[in-house]
């Protein structure tokens, strides 16, 4: 009976030393002082118990997917979402790129009316009309694309960014009106169009509509040359599908941001497809303008400075 008190008591005591407590047990050289815990927590000041402790908020700190270097989300924002140690280009949304580019983020946005309609009844997972409702909740965007006007530098610019956030940037029926209406605005105004992808490609929820709006956007981009009015294509990670193989690769000057994913199909499919390894670098920007489909690779801290010095070619 007693051993076992004493192993109940031993247990007891090592609980309490683990979870940093002060376990008051006389010892035989000095009666009544008490054993601090084995690691000292409250000679250093640490007066919190573990029960006590609070788990810390999710969205403090990013880890690079490239590195696995680990920031703050303060000091990643403040670097334009660039990695710090190996200048990976985290994904952002429309609003940051209009907060980079235009001057004093000072903006004017266009046709934030236009939403996207269940015109199918689709039905996978969910109701097509029901993930709409959810994901403009959750984004506090109307669609995948938001479009833009203001000054670049000095030089009147549309700017039409789209969101991966909003069902993986993918391109819609409103996606296609907004290109187009952006198109018009540039025509009215004659000011250059930028477009920044960021899409998985077609909206398979639109069928069809969506298929179609890859003629409709060609056809009016069209306009825009035959008025020579410039026209500049960014691409960022990732752009795939119809973007691709439409108005992402059709504009006056195309440009990609460092290390971003394009092609058409992507490297699984592909690979699976014609049952061979895929080179290293595989449809990176990089390798992309290896072989010729692109013009330049900008980094995203020069991509005013850059933007500014092509308007500034276009209007002379």
């Amino acid at each position: 009976m007693a051993d076992n008190q004493d192993k109940l008591k031993q247990f007891d005591e090592f609980e309490h030393r683990l979870s940093g407590e002060i376990f008051e047990t006389p010892s035989k050289e000095e009666p009544g002082r008490e054993k601090s815990s084995w690691f000292k927590r409250r000679k250093q000041g640490i007066l919190t118990t573990t029960s006590e402790k609070k788990e810390t908020p999710d969205g403090l700190w990013v880890k690079c997917p490239r590195c696995k270097h680990t920031c703050t989300k303060l000091e990643l924002n403040e670097n334009l979402d660039i990695c710090p140690q190996c200048q990976y280009h985290h994904r952002i949304g429309s609003s940051d790129y209009f907060a980079i580019l235009f001057d004093n983020q000072q903006y004017t946005r266009l046709f934030d009316d236009v939403v996207s309609k269940d015109f199918l009844s689709f039905t996978d997972l969910k109701n097509y009309g029901d993930r709409l409702v959810e994901t403009r909740e959750k984004t506090n965007l109307n669609d995948s694309m938001s479009v833009a006007v203001g000054k670049v530098g000095g030089f009147d610019l549309v700017v039409a960014a789209m969101d991966f956030n909003f069902i993986g940037g993918s391109l819609g029926s409103v996606m296609g009106e907004k290109i187009c209406r952006a198109a018009d605005y540039s025509l009215d105004h004659r000011i250059p169009l930028l477009i920044i992808s960021k899409s998985g490609g077609a909206r398979m929820m639109e069928s069809a509509f969506s298929l179609m709006q890859l003629p409709k956007t060609l056809g009016r981009l069209s306009l825009l040359s035959d008025a020579k009015i410039p026209y500049i294509s960014l691409c960022t990670d990732p752009t795939f599908g119809g973007t691709t193989a439409s108005f992402s690769m059709l504009g006056d000057v195309i440009m990609a941001e460092p290390g971003a994913l394009i092609g058409f199909a992507g490297p699984r499919v592909i690979k699976e497809t014609i049952k061979k390894d895929l080179p290293e670098g595989f449809q990176t920007s990089e390798f992309v303008m290896e072989h010729g489909f692109l013009d330049f690779i900008i980094d995203r801290k020069e991509l005013k400075q850059k933007i500014k010095q092509l308007l500034d070619l276009f209007a002379s």
